[in-house]
């Protein structure tokens, strides 16, 4: 979608903001790398079973505060708190730490994902991954950039040839299975446990496949979308709609949107 120039000058302002957030942010998870030497963060454990820890909410808490000072009138969808103004125009939908359980154990692929929203669709959003010093951005209208410098996605002849990607098998609901493993063994390699650094890998043309489904939130996927669309990939649920703040739990990204669709129909059985 094109927009207009004052539109795309308000998107540029949006992701100067979004900038200095993930500055922030990766500030305070940096700091406490360094003063932690390495021990393991102690956490708690939510309803849906998933891992906090006091970092996550203290970010999260941080990131809010900002949001609310510079953009009164917008909504927040957070990870950790209840959502603000969940209803307006333009929403911010931030995951302090994305990737807590490598966080905790002191792997450093983990990182904050910012996305803002309008009308439910994610027009920006950035992976961040302060320890080893690499952002993407994604702004709708131009081409998403890794530290500054434009990215694209790269051709696939054939999933055969395929490097697919998986944040964790073990969240596939049962009735998505089957579904899953054909496309799994429709491609050449998998990786495991790269959370969003796998989906901003795919941006990079590192990755051409990633499945996910069962352990992710609209937290989790928003900033996603304008990374890997802005370098040319593809990305939806499993039924190859558009992902927004109101979609389910399943994602699929593909950087060559011809093996997006094979796997798509591999995923619905056919």
């Amino acid at each position: 979608m094109n927009a207009s120039p004052a539109a795309q000058r308000a998107l540029e302002d949006f992701a100067t903001f979004a900038n200095r957030l993930a500055d922030r942010t990766g500030d305070v998870l940096r700091d406490h790398r360094r003063r932690t030497a390495g021990a393991a963060a102690t956490f708690d454990t939510k309803d849906d079973q998933s891992p906090v820890t006091e970092l996550d909410r203290a970010i999260e808490a941080m990131m809010r505060s900002m949001i609310a000072d510079a953009y009164p009138g917008h909504g927040v969808l957070g990870e950790e708190f209840p959502p603000t103004d969940a209803a307006a125009e333009f929403v911010w939908v931030i995951d302090p730490i994305d990737g807590t359980k490598q966080f905790i154990v002191g792997i450093p692929v983990y990182g904050t994902l910012i996305s803002l929203t309008q009308g439910g669709r994610p027009v920006l959003g950035i992976i961040d991954h302060p320890i080893t010093g690499e952002r993407w951005l994604g702004v709708e209208g131009r081409r998403s950039t890794y530290n500054g410098r434009p990215i694209s996605t790269r051709r696939c002849a054939a999933l055969g040839d395929a490097l697919m990607s998986c944040s964790s098998a073990e969240s596939i609901e049962p009735e998505r299975r089957a579904g899953f493993e054909r496309v799994r063994l429709a491609t050449k390699w998998r990786i495991y446990g790269g959370s969003c650094y796998a989906y901003a890998s795919l941006a990079t043309g590192r990755i051409d496949l990633s499945v996910d489904s069962g352990g992710h939130r609209e937290v989790d996927y928003c900033a996603l979308v304008p990374v890997v669309a802005g370098a040319g990939g593809t990305i939806s649920d499993w039924e190859g709609r558009p992902l927004t703040i109101h979609s389910g739990r399943s994602l699929i990204a593909a950087g060559d949107p011809a093996r997006h669709a094979d796997a798509l129909r591999l995923l619905q059985g056919a």
